[in-house]
């Protein structure tokens, strides 16, 4: 059997499973948090009780509550931009960095990468529109609103250039930001994410079963719901080279903020937007973008049938960018940040300086 029937072969029963689990399942009890570690102590300051506030209140709540992560401390805050509310954690001093995080995840993605970082840079972490303590409209899921949700927060923070980090579904965000904002972006960095309108080929025209399922709409979010923490616990230990490097208390912090009202629909929308983001990524390509733009790839993800060969964001990434340099992050899969940190902070502080 060939690789590419393979992966289609492992796709199709995978779906096959999903649906299964979908239907038969038992609600599974949520493993408490303990107070002990620094980093549980943090996943508790995720869990303030918000689904019934509106807006205003929900500002009031969240504006100015500090925490610490390795004795650094970051806090949280809320703005008003492009019509919606971002919530975001801010920490450190210095030229700002701007981290945006992927699906189904929210601002904590970074939360290994952040103090390093704050220690010589303003760090901004946002909820992207539809995800964690964030708005979740009905629409503005394309990469030009979603960057220009954080254009505008950037911009309220009184800041006029930035370093901007992405990941996932947040490297669409960044890119669309980059090409319609050149001069407020310094470096680019960009990780694991194939840009609609220009399919890698490294993967053989092939994308991941849920690529499709997430754009279905409405069928997604009713046929999920009551099983968030079980679905999204599926990606984060089938697309980990190292799953140890989430831990459960990790994925109850993102389940908490999935299961929330309209979070599942929201998150599905950046998929939904897929067809409109392959549009503005056309155009956008016709004037490359010119700033240096590094490209960090995972190297192993199971759930896909183990290694793909080079680093597939990097192809997906040239027709947009004039200067690309791509580096294989040893040992990782998808979820670098939380995988690799130590080799992210690295890159990072190497990139930024250079």
């Amino acid at each position: 059997m060939s690789s590419r029937n393979s992966i289609l072969h492992s796709s199709f029963c995978i779906v096959i499973a999903l649906f299964l689990v979908i239907v038969s399942s038992v609600s599974i009890n949520v493993i408490g948090i303990g107070l002990n570690s620094p980093r549980t102590a943090l996943a508790q300051q995720q869990q303030q009780p918000q689904a019934n506030l509106n807006a205003v209140e929900q500002q009031q709540l969240m504006d100015g509550i500090s925490f610490e992560i390795d004795n650094v401390t970051f806090s949280h805050h809320m703005a008003t931009v492009n019509g919606v509310q971002l919530h975001y954690v801010i920490g450190g001093k210095g030229d700002p960095i701007v981290l945006l995080h992927g699906w189904p995840q929210t601002w904590y993605e970074w939360r290994h990468v952040m103090p390093a970082l704050a220690k010589n840079y303003t760090v901004i972490v946002p909820d992207l529109r539809g995800f964690g303590d964030s708005s979740k409209p009905l629409t503005g899921y394309d990469g030009n609103t979603t960057a220009e949700d954080i254009y505008q927060l950037v911009s309220q923070l009184g800041f006029n250039q930035i370093f901007l980090v992405a990941h996932d579904v947040g490297v669409q965000t960044a890119y669309s930001y980059a090409a319609a904002r050149p001069n407020n972006v310094s470096k680019l960095v960009l990780m694991e994410y194939p840009f609609p309108g220009f399919p890698p080929p490294e993967l053989g025209g092939i994308e991941p079963w849920w690529f499709a399922f997430h754009q279905v709409p409405n069928l997604p979010e009713s046929l999920l719901e009551g099983k968030e923490r079980e679905y999204i616990s599926w990606f984060f230990k089938g697309l980990a080279y190292n799953p140890s490097a989430i831990t459960e208390e990790d994925i109850d912090v993102f389940a908490k903020h999935m299961s929330a009202s309209g979070a599942m629909r929201a998150g599905f929308e950046y998929y939904r937007a897929f067809p409109m983001d392959a549009e503005q990524n056309k155009e956008s390509a016709k004037t490359k973008i010119m700033m240096p733009v590094l490209v960090l790839g995972g190297d192993i993800y199971p759930a896909l049938g183990g290694d793909f060969p080079g680093n597939y964001v990097v192809s997906s990434t040239r027709p947009l960018a004039t200067n690309v340099t791509g580096i294989t992050v040893p040992l990782s899969g998808h979820w670098i940040p939380e995988e690799q940190p130590q080799f992210v902070i690295e890159q990072l502080t190497k990139f930024f300086s250079e």
